[in-house]
Formats: structure tokens, C-alpha cells, sequence
């Protein structure tokens, strides 16, 4: 049996990626891809590395007879689009928004979502009815914290940079996603205060309930167009070999998560679902280096691998995907 699939907000560049991973995913049939400015227009007009790949179009409106739908919207318009659109019950919803990240926002007229990190969710996604995708900042450093808190190791603050590429910022033209701005350049923006504080927090407590360390995050727009490389500190009384134990213990059967003896970069992540951990000790400060794809691992890749989860799927088909290291 194939699981049909239906996109709305077809011509960003998450739905992009979900079509390129979906194509070839032997369980999936992909059905209506909705973009209102695109219907009947080929796909690979908008995407156009799926130029030979396939010859579907946009379309106005999903068929009805979805067994999931993936709402690749802009942040606040999954609210707004369920609000005027019915869907069967039967149906299950993968929101890449931050809609519905948030305990307090997890349930949504008849809609209940859960928060969609299968490291720290896996049991609960599978018993799921929608699933709330978490945002591309907040997986790479949430993989990065999740062991600590599970043992209780987070007892002071937190410091975060992380620099990620520009189609973090979505395909709408602004002035710091032009050519001339951002190449040969780096620059922060909303810190202290990015938005992916909030479900970060909320999953640590999860696992460490009486958490009280502050998190201080700093963002960085980056010159290059995909991956998120943080690099995660917190003094801590772990050797560096005890830390090591504990985050390739918590990880074991975690399929795209990796605790890597050796340095990470960028280039080991990019096109792939996986998440590449580091961990080093310099004093009392643990150091923790993560790095994703923001548009697979932190976006497309883990909503198809919570669609695996939902569906009873070993939660790796269809995401055998390579870096291009060279």
C-alpha cells in the first residue's frame, strides 16, 4: 500500500526538498502539491533541479484523499489555512511551521499535535495523529543538549552560536538574502530572542524537569546557502570521556544521529537527514559542535522521517541520502 501525500505551499523550498526525498521513497505517492501562484504549472518550473525527474504539476486544491498532508507554509499561516480548509480525521497533518511547536498551541480545533523530534519523541510520533516539525536551529542544538538533560548534567547556563545558510530564511526576497549582501559576509540577527527558544526549552525540561539555566543564543546569517553548524558550551563536572559515553549511550538507536571521535564540518551534513555531534572537554567548559542540513535534517528530511514514524515505516526509507563532500 502507498501512502498518499499532498503539500501545501508548494513552491518553497521545504516542499522542494520534500518532493526531491519523496520521489524516490518506495512507500509514497505523491499527489496534489498545492501552490494557489502556481497551479497548473509544471513543478520543475519552480524547482528546477527536479528538471527529468517528474511531471507533475501544481495544483489549486488537494485531492481529499490524503493519507498526510504536509503544510510548508510561512510561519503563522498553518493556523490560518486550517482555519478555512477541512480535512478527514482520518487524515494526518506534518506542519513545518512553528505553529504548533508549543505545549500551549498543540491543540488546534480538532487537531492535536505532537512535537515532531523523533529523538526525543519517537514513542509519542508514532501514536500521533499530527505531528508539529521542530525548526531547523532548534534540532541542531536541542541533539545537542538532550543528553545532559536526560541526566541531569544541565546545572548552569547555556551558551549557543550558530551560523546558518540563507535558505534559512525562506525564498522571499528581503535585503539579506541578495547576492551582493551576503556573500563575503556574516552577520547576527535576533539574538537573545530567536523564536526557536521556546520549543527548545520546553523539550530539555521534558527531560531535566527542575531546569532553571539560562540560554544565551546567538544567530548567524552565514555566507553559503544550506547547513547549520552550532557549537553548544556549559560548564560541566563530566570528563570528557564520561560526556562521550553519555551521548553515544542516549543516541544508540537514534539512525541519523552520530557522536563523531573526530572534528565535524558543514560539508559531512549537507543534503543528508543526519546530525553530526562532537563533544570536548577545555577546562570546566563541555563543548558540544552539531551540525545539520537546515532544510533536511532541520526541516523536509525529519517531517519524512516522522511520516515513516506514523505510518509504522522503518523511519530511515527513503532517506538514504549522501553528502556531497567534494
Amino acid at each position: 500500500m502507498k501512502i498518499k501525500v499532498g503539500i501545501v505551499g508548494g513552491a518553497g523550498y521545504t516542499a522542494g526538498e520534500l518532493v526531491r526525498i519523496l520521489l524516490h521513497h518506495e512507500y509514497a505517492e505523491l499527489g496534489a502539491i498545492v501552490s494557489s501562484s502556481n497551479a497548473g504549472n509544471p513543478i520543475y518550473q519552480v524547482h528546477d533541479d527536479l528538471v527529468g525527474e517528474s511531471d507533475l504539476a501544481f495544483t489549486s486544491e488537494l485531492a481529499g484523499d490524503e493519507d498526510v498532508v504536509f503544510l510548508c507554509l510561512g510561519h503563522g499561516n498553518s493556523k490560518a489555512w486550517l482555519s478555512t480548509h477541512e480535512l478527514p480525521k482520518t487524515t494526518h497533518i506534518i506542519d513545518l511551521s512553528n505553529d504548533f511547536r508549543l505545549e500551549a498551541d498543540a491543540e488546534f480545533q480538532d487537531w492535536e499535535f505532537v512535537y515532531g523530534l523523533p529523538e526525543l519523541n519517537r514513542s509519542r510520533i508514532q501514536q500521533a495523529q499530527s505531528i508539529a516539525n521542530p525548526g531547523c536551529f532548534a534540532t541542531a542544538i536541542q541533539l545537542a543538549l538532550l543528553p545532559l538533560a536526560q541526566a541531569g548534567k544541565l546545572t548552569d547556563d547555556v551558551h549557543v552560536s550558530a551560523i546558518t545558510g540563507s535558505t534559512g530564511a525562506g525564498q522571499s526576497l528581503s535585503e539579506t538574502v541578495h547576492f551582493s549582501w551576503r556573500t563575503n559576509n556574516v552577520s547576527i540577527y535576533k539574538p537573545f530572542t530567536h523564536q526557536h527558544l521556546g520549543e527548545i526549552g520546553e523539550s530539555l525540561a521534558q527531560l531535566q524537569p527542575q531546569l532553571d539555566s539560562a540560554m544565551h543564543f546567538i544567530p548567524y546569517r552565514g555566507n553559503f546557502s544550506r547547513g547549520i553548524f552550532a557549537s553548544v558550551y556549559t560548564p560541566s563536572d563530566l570528563t570528557q570521556e564520561e560526556a562521550r559515553e553519555l551521548y553515544q549511550k542516549f543516541y544508540a538507536d537514534a539512525p541519523f544521529t552520530t557522536v563523531s571521535d573526530k572534528e565535524i564540518h558543514l560539508k559531512q551534513v549537507v543534503n543528508t537527514n543526519k546530525c553530526l555531534l562532537h563533544v570536548q572537554k577545555f577546562g570546566k567548559q563541555l563543548l558540544i559542535t552539531s551540525v545539520i542540513d537546515n532544510l533536511v535534517k532541520g526541516a523536509s528530511g525529519q517531517a519524512v522521517q516522522n511520516m515513516n514514524l506514523l505510518f509504522g515505516l522503518p523511519e530511515t526509507t527513503g532517506l538514504g541520502l549522501k553528502a556531497g563532500l567534494f
